[in-house]
């Protein structure tokens, strides 16, 4: 069963880490193969909660790019360097392929060989020298082994074509030649004398017990085989180790990992047909042909706690979306087909994936239960939030219940522990919970932080300012503004990027509203926020 990924937006919060850890045990209970990710680093409120109940933080998810290993490239094509060139061949041709690639016996990559190389082979190469083994000797010609005294054969190709007389008179014969004689006993008797490294029977040819054991007292190797001397020089070459063949022993290749467009790219300046794929440490994992990328299979994925595509995973275009699970207003994530989305106006996904729970009949174990009740609290505010509703009361209670918890204390101690300056730079601070927004192809970004003590963060507000400039710069977004919420005064202090005066003094009906104005009742980004800027840019 192929995986799931399940994930919530970049630069995660704990309600989108959360509902996908909640969702994926779900999932996997419900007969799934799931796995939740993470897009970024982990806050720390997050961090506390994920310790506080003993669950293991999600591996991150770079992408979800369509990559080789996605494809039905032919996985474990390839041949071992002292095999064959025939079995090479006769792989190439019950595939229909056009190359193989060639390894050392542990899969190390050694090369390519092609149709073309055989072709060369044939029309160009030498016929008289021979490096193999006895046992490609013996597959190749059909053979039966008479005697074997060694398991590598190399040596020059001779061919018993005159007279035996003459070609004992005239051919003087070394322990470095390979004898093809019919039943020319007295050949045979010259051969063995002279301790030739083979002698092939042809045409299934009988041999005298005496010169069987002369043979044998020389060491010299015999095999019988059915074909006709003819077939055997022809054959004969073809049973040479593939390595000898190697015309490039660095082709182009690529890893499992590497991204199909990136394959494309290279591909339309070389033209290729084939490209052995490779791992890290250079193993052969099998053959690409370059057809074979249009049969492919795109990571399947479930997305949390986002509907946004700038606020998604790279290469989401060429993934599966299979569900979505949300409590935002719906945003740009378009699919090829229909799919399960689940869209409810509760304060938290965590709360959705809770109804889940309770639709199928799933019992809550603890820990997930704690995941499950964080991400509510968090998003929440421990309720004081306006977008948490009965919905989400309902669930904080039970889980709480389930989880050994008073949701008060808990979710204060949560809150406490993500509102921690110590260690963190500027960029930490925005980037601890950032979101961005599109709309009219204007685009703009909102974080939030939480704290319980602005005063810390006042002293550097000059430097904020300009860490949110060079932001909005270095991406072109028309708007980035800090919203740091402190739940004990139920309001936000509002930081901006320069150029944005014009949007905040319009949102809050002001002129030359100062950095660090305090807007009261003002602790949700989703209804607080967001929609007043987005108002903004409509008009």
């Amino acid at each position: 069963m192929e995986k799931t990924f399940i994930f919530g937006h970049k630069k995660p919060d704990t309600d989108s880490v959360m509902s996908a850890v909640g969702l994926s045990y779900l999932k996997n209970r419900l007969g799934e193969n799931t796995e939740p990710r993470i897009l970024g680093n982990v806050n720390k409120e997050t961090k506390y909660a994920l310790d506080y109940f003993g669950i293991k933080e999600p591996e991150y998810l770079n992408d979800v790019k369509l990559q080789i290993k996605d494809v039905n490239y032919h996985k474990g094509f390839l041949i071992k360097d002292t095999d064959s060139v025939y079995d090479g061949y006769q792989k190439m041709l019950q595939e229909g392929l056009t190359g193989i690639p060639v390894v050392q016996q542990d899969n190390t990559f050694l090369g390519l060989i092609t149709i073309k190389d055989l072709s060369h082979l044939i029309v160009n190469a030498n016929f008289e020298e021979l490096f193999t083994s006895y046992s490609n000797i013996m597959r190749v010609l059909k053979g039966e082994e008479i005697l074997k005294f060694d398991d590598e054969i190399v040596g020059r190709i001779m061919v018993a074509a005159y007279r035996s007389t003459t070609f004992i008179n005239e051919v003087s014969l070394s322990t470095n030649d390979i004898l093809i004689v019919g039943d020319r006993h007295s050949v045979i008797e010259y051969a063995v004398e002279r301790g030739v490294k083979l002698v092939i029977l042809s045409g299934d040819s009988e041999i005298k017990e005496k010169h069987i054991e002369m043979a044998r007292k020389n060491k010299v190797n015999i095999i019988r085989t059915p074909y006709d001397s003819y077939h055997i020089t022809r054959l004969l070459p073809l049973t040479n180790y593939i390595k000898t063949m190697i015309r490039s022993y660095n082709p182009t290749k690529f890893e499992e990992n590497e991204y199909v467009d990136t394959v494309l790219d290279i591909n339309n300046k070389l033209k290729h047909t084939n490209y052995p794929i490779v791992d890290r440490k250079n193993k052969c994992l099998g053959l690409l042909k370059i057809i074979d990328l249009n049969e492919k299979h795109p990571k399947n994925v479930i997305l949390v706690d986002h509907n946004e595509k700038l606020q998604s995973v790279e290469g989401l275009d060429e993934a599966n979306i299979l569900e979505i699970f949300d409590h935002h207003n719906l945003g740009s994530i378009t699919t090829s087909a229909p799919i399960n989305f689940r869209n409810m106006a509760v304060g938290s996904t965590c709360t959705i994936v809770y109804t889940l729970y309770k639709e199928r009949g799933i019992e809550i174990p603890k820990e997930i239960a704690g995941v499950l009740i964080s991400g509510i609290l968090s998003d929440t505010l421990i309720l004081k939030s306006p977008t948490a509703t009965p919905r989400d009361k309902e669930a904080i209670e039970e889980l709480a219940r389930i989880a050994e918890v008073d949701y008060q204390e808990y979710g204060m101690n949560m809150l406490k522990a993500g509102t921690s300056l110590e260690g963190m730079t500027k960029e930490d601070v925005l980037y601890n919970d950032f979101k961005l927004y599109t709309i009219n192809e204007k685009t703009f970004a909102i974080g939030q932080f939480f704290t319980m003590n602005f005063d810390e963060m006042k002293k550097d507000l000059d430097a904020y300012v300009h860490t949110l400039d060079e932001v909005a710069e270095a991406n072109n977004y028309d708007f980035v503004g800090l919203y740091v919420t402190d739940i004990i005064q139920n309001g936000s202090y509002v930081i901006f990027n320069t150029k944005g005066q014009e949007i905040v003094d319009v949102v809050y009906g002001q002129e030359a509203l100062p950095e660090g104005y305090f807007v009261e009742n003002c602790v949700s980004r989703k209804k607080h926020v967001v929609p007043l800027i987005m108002e903004v840019f409509e008009n």
